[in-house]
Parts: structure tokens; sequence; C-alpha cells
């Protein structure tokens, strides 16, 4: 039971530090000071909310297999359909809630593992596992069910709004446009000929000063300038 309860802890760590990136995503959102960056939490606290996901599809899965071994053992004497269909439905849960919204995912994930939980129960009355089994789930239950609603609690209260979240979207779109653009302008090849400087502001762009070809009209007055100045 030691053994697998400690399997749980890796899904503690993963909720602790969803937590802790969430409250940096906060408050990079808000404008607080942040030891990251808002893009970069943003990301890290998406990425650490898939893991808890994924992790969370594997312990189902786990669970879910250790109904069928119990029935390849013939414990308690074979159960047939039942109890392999029992060890099948956490599997198919889990692995449905990968394609989840992660906070959804995690959702659905608290209520598998509390319907589990119940149909454990069950089995244990029914002697289908040994008595220390439903000591086990019990265990396991409150932890995952603690992790699950602390990341949910966390990020709901400690994390970006969702109008943060779109703001933060817009700025790293923002981001990329820009350097889209300069990327272009240093690869663009500069046609020879004279240059001079106008006003960004007038242009519509993002500088005080740009640095253009200058048009035929400047050409012929500083032509006939240089032409003035040798007379």
């Amino acid at each position: 039971m030691l053994f697998g309860l400690a399997g749980s802890l890796p899904y503690l760590g993963t909720s602790a530090f969803t937590v802790y990136l969430a409250n940096q995503a906060g408050e990079a959102a808000t404008g607080a000071v942040s030891k990251m960056d808002p893009s970069v939490a943003m990301s890290l606290l998406d990425q650490a909310m898939q893991v808890q996901v994924t992790y969370g599809a594997v312990m189902l899965g786990f669970l879910g297999a250790l109904h069928w071994g119990f029935e390849m053992s013939a414990y308690g004497g074979t159960k047939g359909a039942k109890r392999l269909m029992l060890g099948l439905a956490p599997t198919l849960v889990g692995w449905g809630t990968l394609a989840l919204d992660p906070g959804m995912a995690l959702a659905t994930q608290w209520a598998a593992f509390t319907g589990l939980w119940y149909a454990d129960m069950k089995a244990t009355a029914a002697g289908w596992t040994p008595m220390w089994y439903s000591q086990y789930r019990f265990y396991l239950s409150i932890l995952v069910g603690t992790c699950i609603i602390g990341t949910l609690a966390g990020t709901s209260y400690l994390g970006p709004s969702q109008s943060h979240s779109m703001a933060l979207k817009e700025l790293q779109q923002l981001r990329h446009e820009r350097e889209r653009r300069l990327k272009e302008e240093r690869e663009t090849p500069v046609a020879p000929g004279e240059v001079g400087s106008v006003s960004g502001e007038e242009e519509g762009a993002d500088a005080y000063v740009l640095i253009k070809h200058a048009p035929e009209k400047d050409k012929d007055k500083d032509k006939k300038k240089q032409e003035d100045n040798k007379e």
C-alpha cells in the first residue's frame, strides 16, 4: 500500500508546481513584479497542467489494470466481463480526458476517481479485492481529490483571468508579427538611390522616424541646391 501511495507523489508535486506557476502568471498579467515573463509563465502553466492531466490518466489506467490482474489470478473466483469492464472503464475515461481543456480534464478525472473509488468499495465488499485495497483506495482518493481541487482553485484564484489571458495572447501575437516584419525588412534588399527621413507617425508606423528612399521631387530639389552651390 505504501508503494502504491508513493506513486502519487509526482502527482502531488505537479499540483503544487502548477499552483506556483498560476501565481507567477497572475502577477505577470496584472503588471506586478514577477520572476517570469508573462508569456513564459503562461506557457509553463499550460504545460504543467497538461502533465498533471496525463499523469492522472495514467493513474486511472493503473487502477483499472488492477482489476484485470485480480481477474486473471482468479481472486475471489472468476467474475468474467463485469470485472473486466470495471477495469476497462477508468482507462477509457482517462484516455478521453487527454483531448479536453486542462481544467475540464481535471474536473472529469476528479469525477472518475470518485466514481471508481465507490465502485472499488462495492467490489471489496463483494470479495473481488483484498480488504487492504479499500483502505488504499480511500487514501489515494483523498490525496488525488485534494490535488485536483487545489489545482483548480489555485489556477482560478491566483492565475490570470480570462481577459488577462486574452491580452497575453494578443501581446504574443503582436510580438510574432513584429518579429516577422523585421525579418522581412532585413532580408529584403535595399534598392540603390538617395534616402531620406520621414515622420513615423505620418506613415502609421510604430517608430518615430523612418528611413526611406527620397521622392523624385526631393531629389530634384537636392539636385538644384547642389547646382546653386556650385555657381
